[in-house]
């Protein structure tokens, strides 16, 4: 789907929020930070929360939002959380999530004057449309190249797209960098005991 995927941003952080899956639907995922944790943070607490991120996610700008969209953005978020870490006790109630919220009215696709692609629509609109991207990715070809970081305290998924098919971190500057400099010091913990 058009607008999906944004090769464009260099920062994997806007407005607050993460964006290092590839994918702004599964981006919504990381909207529940710290999964593994007694007391994860969530991101999606207001509808001004939802509205930023809507915006940061480049799926459009709405003046405003309601409580029942950010239900409604929670749920879609559990949903393609489920899906995308393949967990099956749960997959039929996830996937029927998703189509229920895919199947209502979408946003609709805008060329403005500067010849770019735009979506129109409220905030729930918008949730269709990430929804139905969700769809395309979840039972397209991109869905076996889905990953989540390896990092044992990372929760968050990407989308592979390297060359060999080989991503291990989420991010390099982040989970990547970690375990790069863990590694480090194990190797140099062990000469200095040899």
């Amino acid at each position: 789907m058009p607008g999906a995927t944004d090769p464009t941003h260099d920062s994997d952080e806007r407005d607050g929020f993460r964006f290092r899956g590839g994918h702004r639907a599964i981006d919504l995922t990381a909207t529940l930070q710290g999964r593994l944790r007694e007391m994860p943070r969530e991101l999606l607490n207001t509808p001004d929360d939802l509205v930023r991120w809507l915006e940061a996610a480049e799926l459009g700008c709405v003046p405003d939002a309601t409580g029942k969209q950010v239900e409604t953005a929670r749920t879609l978020r559990e949903a393609i959380y489920t899906l995308a870490g393949h967990q099956e006790g749960d997959a039929n109630e996830a996937r029927t999530t998703l189509n229920r919220i895919a199947a209502g009215v979408p946003a609709v696709p805008v060329l403005q004057d500067n010849a770019r692609f735009s979506l129109a629509g409220d905030a729930e609109a918008l949730l269709v449309t990430l929804a139905r991207e969700a769809v395309h990715l979840l039972g397209g070809r991109e869905a076996s190249r889905i990953r989540q970081c390896q990092s044992p305290t990372c929760t968050i998924f990407f989308v592979d797209n390297s060359r060999k098919g080989d991503r291990r971190w989420c991010s390099m500057s982040a989970c990547g960098n970690k375990a790069k400099v863990a590694e480090f010091r194990q190797r140099r913990n062990l000469d200095a005991a040899s």
